[in-house]
């Protein structure tokens, strides 16, 4: 389980990572899931699934951005 969205998101990375890496050697995404997924990451299939649909990358940098801005705008206060 993850702690907050972000670590969700890098964990979903992640699997996409591993899936994409596997799939360019023609591995089915059962045998993907099974051997490298399913005991490191103790997700179900419909799980992985259904994080294989979700644009984490952009999440990501979606919150990354964010943080910056509220970053920036912190520093400009004490300026």
């Amino acid at each position: 389980m993850a702690y907050n969205r972000e670590n969700k998101w890098k964990r979903i990375a992640e699997i996409q990572d591993i899936v994409l890496e596997y799939k360019k050697k023609d591995v089915p995404q059962k045998i993907i899931f099974e051997k490298y997924i399913r005991d490191k990451y103790h997700i179900s299939y419909s799980c992985f699934n259904e994080y294989l649909g979700v644009p984490a990358k952009a999440q990501l940098k979606e919150l990354q951005d964010k943080r910056e801005d509220e970053e920036r705008k912190q520093l400009n206060l004490f300026e």
